[in-house]
């Protein structure tokens, strides 16, 4: 399958215009006629991945965290983001990425799907037409009204996640609650006037937190990795339904911390 053909179907499931101004998103590196019979799907490409898509034989990365962030002079070995490229070029190994457009119109969705929300509507509009709006993060109702304590034990579950940091109420009750996978700091105001309980998210510092709070969102701190690590299976899917004769390899998951 040509890559252009590949990328075409992403584009259809992640629209670029989607991606928010500042953002990197498409084909960062490579080929775009090349064949591609294998990809490896990661969230990030660190120097783990890009070896492990290369010892794969991987014709083409997807990450949803692009590589390329700002603009770039030069590249060489001298610095870690240049070591990646002349890795992925020396080995014919193209690379896409997929950000806040997935974010958008897949990740929230997704997100959203494992807490079983239902009245949903898109948290913080970035994108809209006569037909429709779209946007990051989703707010809606949670199966059931839970306290605080029992949503994030509930989080930690659907997600596989060994810990969250809590602002608020451990027994106070939530029903209504929004989630925004990643950083979500930016989405607070966004949560309060859609008038949720508790925003599950991750990337919440202290000052932001007990903010929060004092105004009456709650916050589970699940980490930017914990809500966002769907973002590999989801694609798995994809490629098994929509590009079957691709053959789909993945990073393990792996936190990138400890806790200890």
């Amino acid at each position: 399958m040509k890559l252009t053909a590949v990328m075409e179907q992403l584009e259809e499931l992640a629209p670029a215009r989607f991606a928010l101004s500042w953002d990197n998103v498409g084909l960062l590196c490579g080929r775009s006629g090349r064949e591609v019979n294998r990809v490896f799907l990661a969230l990030d490409a660190t120097d783990a991945v890009v070896e492990d898509a290369i010892r794969a034989e991987a014709d083409l990365l997807i990450t949803h965290h692009p590589l390329i962030f700002k603009g770039v002079k030069r590249v060489s070995d001298t610095d870690f983001i240049g070591r990646r490229l002349v890795k992925l070029i020396e080995n014919d190994v193209s690379y896409y990425a997929m950000h806040t457009n997935f974010d958008v119109v897949g990740m929230a969705d997704a997100a959203a799907d494992e807490l079983d929300l239902y009245d949903r509507e898109v948290l913080d509009v970035t994108w809209e037409d006569d037909l429709a709006k779209e946007g990051i993060g989703r707010v809606g109702r949670l199966p059931r009204e839970m306290t605080l304590l029992e949503c994030a034990e509930f989080v930690k579950g659907v997600f596989r996640i060994d810990a969250v940091r809590l602002f608020g109420d451990q027994d106070g009750k939530v029903l209504r609650a929004a989630v925004c996978p990643g950083s979500g700091r930016s989405e607070i105001e966004a949560a309060l006037r859609a008038g949720a309980g508790v925003l599950i998210t991750g990337d919440i510092d202290h000052h932001t937190g007990i903010d929060a709070w004092a105004q009456g969102l709650a916050i589970i701190d699940a980490g930017h990795y914990g809500l966002e690590k769907i973002f590999v299976p989801y694609m798995k899917d994809v490629f098994r339904r929509q590009m079957p004769s691709v053959e789909v390899f993945t990073a393990a998951e792996c936190p990138p911390f400890v806790t200890v």
